[in-house]
């Protein structure tokens, strides 16, 4: 039976092995942390958003991103650092700001976001796994009529590709989410997808990471990804074994007849002695979680809602609700910025002050693996420069795939990107019109 390593344990490498595994294949993940889903996975906005496929790389932000520069609380924070890499992201993505690589970026976005979520249901259906999910739909909500404004081009747009995304009145708005009722002479306009959905990430990895394992899924936790060991200028690269180091034991070999990197931000480093240039850098999201207040429940949201002026998104999770949004671009630093966190907050009270226990908030950060076009990473790995549809016929890896680079939707992509690359590593053309990296169109 041909043996894989899934290397990383967050949403997308589990779903992943969990693909891999149904297709018949020996899959073992290999992951640093002591569990899956400690990483990006952990506390993100719970969103399974078809309709946030605007790119973040988009004609508009370069003014904005001037804008706010030197606000320590704007939606999106460049840190200026002597980064050769940073800057050569920087300027990939400003060239990803063009109208017209907007729009092919978010026409990707939009064809895998309606594959996974399909995928995600189907996964849903077929196990009956509980993850706090709510099938209530999606919101965008304005209190700025200039976002509202230049909301409403992306998303006749995504009616075009199939997202059943709609422009909604007021009235229409508070109707579906009376927490907002409050605030309503405050809103300019909504939309609303009622197919798109949201739950826990994390309580996701963890009790698929546990249907894996009892279907034969090894999986070794605590133990470090030192390096790919390969034969990178042979006729047809080859990865021959893995450099492993277990907590509390001395770094050993490991050795898999494929691989599949889904290391998100990690993934940059370990596949650059290799050749393998990614266009990944880490944008630091933070979220903030609430307990909702139990006396008026009824004040904090059901449905999970998109803050498109403060690039906040929510969602309720149980008894909680779940904020998470900004993007800070301050290499892999983890470090809370209480600033950032106290904004968070800040907007959550004006729009919500009941609904929510302020102060039993709990705050968290992780690094979202971007590239320029927000467009993901899967497929085969090839050597030199790799971007989503790229492919190097004369130095492609025969046994390394990519997933990884999934950015703001690593949760809403994950299990149509997994089922994608178990497809390609059968041989098959995955059901959806997407740029694999290293696969030549048909």
């Amino acid at each position: 039976m041909t043996h894989i390593a899934v290397l990383g344990a967050g949403v997308v490498g589990v779903t992943t092995a969990w693909y891999l595994r149904q297709a018949g294949y020996n899959v073992t993940v290999i992951d640093r942390e002591s569990a899956a889903g400690m990483q990006t996975s952990f506390a993100n906005g719970g969103q399974i958003s078809v309709s946030h496929a605007t790119p973040w790389a988009n004609p508009a932000t370069p003014l904005k991103a001037l804008k706010w520069l030197f606000k320590k609380d704007a939606p999106l924070l460049y840190r200026l650092r002597a980064d050769k890499a940073q800057l050569k992201w920087a300027m990939q993505f400003l060239q990803e700001c063009r109208a017209d690589k907007a729009d092919a970026n978010l026409v990707q976005m939009v064809h895998l976001g309606l594959y996974s979520r399909d995928t995600l249901q189907q996964l849903r259906a077929d196990i009956g796994i509980n993850y706090e999910q709510q099938a209530r739909g999606i919101m965008h909500f304005y209190t700025s009529q200039t976002e509202f404004n230049a909301a409403i081009a992306p998303t006749k747009r995504m009616q075009e590709l199939g997202c059943e995304r709609h422009l909604i009145d007021i009235s229409n708005a508070v109707s579906l989410e009376p927490a907002l009722y409050p605030i309503a002479h405050k809103l300019t306009g909504a939309t609303y997808t009622s197919r798109d959905e949201s739950g826990n990430a994390h309580l996701f990895t963890q009790r698929l990471a546990e249907r894996c394992v009892k279907a034969g899924v090894r999986f070794m936790y605590d133990t470090e990804i030192i390096a790919l060991n390969a034969d990178a200028h042979s006729a047809r690269p080859h990865v021959h074994s893995i450099t492993i180091h277990p907590k509390g034991e001395n770094a050993q070999t490991f050795s898999a007849d494929s691989h599949v990197l889904a290391l998100g931000s990690y993934s940059v480093p370990l596949v650059k002695p290799l050749d393998i240039h990614l266009p990944i850098f880490p944008a630091k999201g933070y979220s903030a979680t609430y307990k909702v207040n139990p006396r008026a429940p009824h004040l904090a949201p059901f449905i999970s809602l998109i803050d498109d002026e403060y690039k906040l998104v929510m969602s309720r999770l149980g008894d909680k609700l779940r904020v998470a949004g900004t993007a800070e671009f301050n290499g892999y630093n983890l470090e809370l910025n209480p600033t950032r966190c106290e904004a968070i907050t800040h907007r959550v009270q004006q729009l919500f002050p009941k609904g929510i226990i302020a102060n039993s908030v709990e705050y968290w950060a992780g690094l979202r693996p971007m590239t320029p076009s927000n467009v993901p990473l899967i497929g085969r790995a090839h050597c030199g420069q790799v971007r989503h549809g790229s492919h190097n016929t004369d130095a492609t890896f025969d046994n390394l795939w990519l997933n990884t680079g999934h950015g703001t939707l690593g949760w809403t992509h994950a299990c149509g990107s997994a089922k994608a690359i178990s497809l390609l590593i059968q041989g098959e053309s995955p059901p959806v019109d997407f740029d694999f990296v290293g696969i030549k169109a048909q």
